[in-house]
């Protein structure tokens, strides 16, 4: 199994980036909390990976925080609950997962991409005591480092931005309508329009 990377950031286009290895060139997929904290391209980067073998795929997945992976693993576990919609999942930052298991919130968790009602009645009801121990091992995440600096044309960091939205599952039309409602006049880059973007359409 492998359970560590480091290299070279090749390239990153949520939810999948690339990194080389002394000459590999490993495709990952990860949840937009680590593609806030990745470096520019270029840079290095260790990831924590969960290797994930089905009948139709072998898929590989990158997390910045050790713990990321954990939380991970365990929403896997849950009935009905793959590595696609536990990367949708934490897309919404943990301590706000947590909060939404802990209260029974079912609203919030149906809105995310592919979270039906029944299923979000079942990551509460699965996860509840799991997330206990999690916590109590010391499982947070700590405030991401998030890249303020834009490198593109407001242009081009809007229609990454909607192509990452739409990737985790939202409907252009609503990826376009909230990355609009986060746009100001100082540049932005497109990880702060994403981040933006998904904390205007998911609970505080």
């Amino acid at each position: 199994m492998i359970g560590r990377i480091r290299g070279t950031l090749i390239e990153k286009q949520a939810p999948y980036l690339l990194v080389d290895t002394n000459g590999v060139g490993y495709e990952l997929q990860a949840p937009m909390t680590t593609f806030f904290s990745l470096p520019d391209d270029g840079n290095e980067v260790i990831l924590h990976t969960h290797f994930a073998v089905s009948e139709n795929a072998q898929q590989l997945f990158g997390f910045i925080e050790k713990q990321d992976r954990e939380l991970f693993r365990l929403l896997i576990k849950v009935n009905g609950v793959g590595p696609k919609m536990a990367v949708s999942i934490m897309s919404m930052d943990s301590a706000t997962f947590v909060r939404c298991v802990m209260d029974n919130d079912v609203a919030s968790l149906v809105k995310v991409p592919g979270v039906g009602k029944k299923t979000a009645e079942r990551l509460i009801i699965e996860m509840r005591d799991k997330l206990k121990s999690w916590r109590a091992e010391g499982g947070s995440v700590p405030e991401a480092n998030y890249a303020r600096e834009a490198t593109f044309g407001v242009n081009h960091n809007v229609a990454e931005a909607e192509s990452a939205l739409v990737a985790l599952g939202y409907k252009p039309t609503e990826a376009a309508k909230a990355v609009a409602r986060v746009l100001v006049d100082e540049p932005q880059s497109a990880e702060d329009i994403i981040r933006l973007a998904l904390k205007s359409m998911l609970p505080v």
